[in-house]
């Protein structure tokens, strides 16, 4: 569902997406709290925009191309199952909106310095073009 914003986020300024990413993280903040508030339930399947914000996080500045898409979906989705610590920590010890959040959107970090890595990497030896 987050994928297909990815190239229109792209069409800003790094600096705008980095904007947009930090917006759309604190709106989540209050947005998962609320929602899992009215469901009763704290971090429900259908709150889908934690994950929404840690796919776009990942992609901000990743190089273009559909391989990257893929990439950086296989990345950020190992990061968000597996749950590498400090995310498994703070998954379990912090709660409502910023808790539902927290997960995600570090998942989203660690998925994006491994996307950057990569095409840094892929760059030096000019698989990147």
């Amino acid at each position: 569902m987050a994928l297909p914003f990815v190239p229109l986020w792209h069409l800003l300024p790094d600096s705008g997406y980095w904007l947009l990413l930090l917006v759309f993280t604190v709106f989540g903040f209050w947005l998962c709290g609320r929602v899992a508030d009215d469901m009763g339930v704290h971090d429900h399947e259908g709150i889908v925009w934690d994950e929404m914000v840690g796919i776009w996080i990942t992609f901000w500045m990743a190089p273009a191309g559909w391989v990257w898409w893929l990439v950086g979906f296989a990345v950020f989705r190992f990061m968000d199952i597996l749950k590498p610590w400090p995310i498994s920590w703070l998954d379990r010890h912090v709660q409502g909106g910023i808790g539902i959040m927290i997960d995600d959107v570090l998942a989203g970090v660690f998925a994006w310095v491994v996307v950057q890595g990569l095409g840094w990497s892929w760059a030096q030896i000019g698989m990147l073009s």
